[in-house]
Formats: structure tokens, C-alpha cells, sequence
């Protein structure tokens, strides 16, 4: 239940978990809400260190990846709260960026963060929400966490029926669960967090899907999380630079349609010149059946690992 005061700001019950589409409260990332002005409204989040999934990298920065996880809370928690959405409708996320500052990204005690949400380009309201835009700024005892932009739409309960009818009938259909690769690889500790398994080509992996994963299919679902795409993403990123200190400091990518679950997505990953010398940047896609799902770029601060040494890498 929404408990709000005259203010907006969230009382008792804090952030209700459909309204951020998460139902582990482990997994809810904001704490409160309240408007500035039309379409502009500050969004109270917290980062917890003990989060089995989006741990601390290295064990001293949180998950640039939380960025991501935090722009499209923050979204949707607003769209339920303050555009009336009801909680049943679809929400997808075709475009989302962010660029986040590695230092103050570390972990220390003051974990809480402001998130200042601009909403524009909105198209319709309630159930009649078709889109919109979002502009974030992330801050931490005042300092720039990061920044972000998004473009989301809305889709009725009832429309949505319609549109994904027959893959909607596969619901709860068993997914068969491949073999992953080495966590190491892609940066991760657990075997059940590894998300890609082998492909035919070099830097080509065959998604691997666990319905059963806690976080990144938080229900039954009739396709592929996008947060499961980004962090295909990420881990395919991190087995092509081939590097522990692997940082996604930065993030672009576009979802071109639903991936499916009952057939192959390949992603593969590329190194792409970048821009500044003390970066390397990575382009990663996937494909469904011959067409496009996603796109995304990283860019990281190359820490340890110089692109020469990348270099060496992909050409042995």
C-alpha cells in the first residue's frame, strides 16, 4: 500500500516493491519519493554492500551496474506513483545510458544516494501512458554520482496480452539451462551468476538463461529480462578484455525488441577504439534468429591493464 504525506514523501511502509517491480526487499532500491516541480522529482535510494548479486567490485566500489538497476527503479517507481500507471502494466526500457565517476562510486558508510529525475516527452498518463523520457542525477553527500538518460514505454495489461498472446502461453515453460562458463572469465565469483555459456566463434557466447536466478528473473517472465541483456553485456565485455579490473564506467545501450526464450541469443563483444587514451571502450550485441536484439557499449578505465595488453589478447 502507497502511504504518502502532502509532501509526496513516502511514510511507514517506505517504497512499495510493485512499484519498482521487485518483491525481495533486498532488491528495492528506493526509499523515498517526493516532487520538486511538474515532471521533476528527487528520488531517496540506498545501495546495500551485502546484496548477493550487485556486490562491491574489487570490494572497495559498488557496481557501476547499480546505476543502471537505479535509473530504471526510479522510473517506473515514479510512473506508478505520481502518473497513476497501474502496477500490472509493462514497462520496457529501449534506450538507457549512464556515466558514472569511479571514485565516488567507493563504498564507505554513507550509502545513501539522491536521485533527481526529470521526466519529459510524456505521452499520455494512467493507463494511457505511452512514453517517456527520463534525465537522472545521481548524487552522495552532495557529491556527482553519476548521470543518466532513459526512454521508456507503457503498455496496458490488455494490450500487452495481445501483443505477446502466444509467447504468454509458454509461460512457466521450462527453459533448458546450458553450461556456463568460468566466473572468473566474466568477473564473476558464483557459477549460478554466470550468464553466458560457449559459442561457436571466438568473442561469441550463447546467452544462458536461469529462470530460477532470484534477481535477474525476479517472476515468471515470457522473455528475457533486459537487466539479464546488460549484464550478458557486462560479463562478455569483461571475458574480451580478459581483465579483473574491468569497470563499466560508462553505459549505452538500445533494446531493439523482445529476446525470446525458447531459442539461441548469441552476443558477442568487440574492443572499439575509445576516445581517451586511459580507457578502453567495448561494444557488445545480440542476436535472436537473425535479427538484432540489443546494442550496448562500456567504456572502463584501463586501471592495470593497458590496451597493448588487450591487444595481445584478442590477436592470440
Amino acid at each position: 500500500m502507497d502511504r504518502r504525506n502532502p509532501q509526496g514523501e513516502t511514510t511507514g511502509t517506505g517504497v512499495p516493491g510493485e512499484f519498482v517491480h521487485r518483491h525481495d526487499p533486498l532488491d528495492i532500491i528506493p526509499t523515498g519519493w517526493k516532487q520538486l516541480a511538474e515532471n521533476r522529482f528527487s528520488v531517496s535510494a540506498a545501495w546495500s554492500t551485502e546484496h548477493p548479486f550487485f556486490s562491491p567490485v574489487d570490494g572497495d566500489r559498488h557496481d557501476p551496474i547499480l546505476v543502471a538497476e537505479t535509473i530504471r527503479q526510479a522510473t517506473m517507481l515514479i510512473a506508478h506513483a505520481e502518473y497513476d500507471v497501474p502496477v500490472e502494466s509493462q514497462f520496457v526500457l529501449w534506450d538507457l545510458s549512464y556515466d558514472a565517476e569511479p571514485d565516488a562510486l567507493l563504498v564507505d558508510d554513507d550509502a545513501d544516494l539522491t536521485v533527481d529525475v526529470i521526466l519529459s516527452d510524456v505521452r499520455g498518463r494512467g493507463r494511457g501512458l505511452r512514453a517517456l523520457r527520463t534525465t537522472t542525477v545521481l548524487t552522495r553527500g552532495g557529491r556527482l554520482v553519476a548521470t543518466g538518460r532513459g526512454v521508456a514505454s507503457c503498455t496496458s495489461a490488455a494490450a500487452y496480452r495481445r501483443i505477446r498472446g502466444p509467447q504468454l502461453a509458454l509461460l512457466g515453460r521450462p527453459v533448458p539451462l546450458i553450461p556456463g562458463i568460468d566466473p572468473q572469465a566474466v568477473g564473476r565469483e558464483r557459477p549460478e551468476d554466470v550468464v553466458l555459456g560457449t559459442g561457436p566463434l571466438p568473442g561469441q557466447w550463447q546467452l544462458r538463461i536461469d529462470t530460477g536466478h532470484p534477481t535477474l528473473f525476479r517472476r515468471p517472465n515470457d522473455h528475457v529480462p533486459g537487466m539479464l541483456l546488460l549484464e550478458a553485456a557486462r560479463q562478455a565485455a569483461h571475458a574480451t578484455v580478459g581483465s579483473e579490473k574491468f569497470f563499466p564506467a560508462v553505459m549505452d545501450v538500445s533494446f531493439h525488441r523482445y529476446a525470446e526464450l525458447d531459442t539461441p541469443c548469441w552476443i558477442t563483444a568487440e574492443v572499439v577504439p575509445a576516445l581517451d587514451p586511459e580507457t578502453y571502450a567495448v561494444r557488445i550485441s545480440g542476436r535472436q534468429d537473425g535479427r538484432s536484439v540489443f546494442t550496448c557499449a562500456f567504456t572502463s578505465p584501463t586501471g592495470a591493464v593497458a590496451l597493448a595488453d588487450v591487444d595481445r589478447r584478442l590477436a592470440g
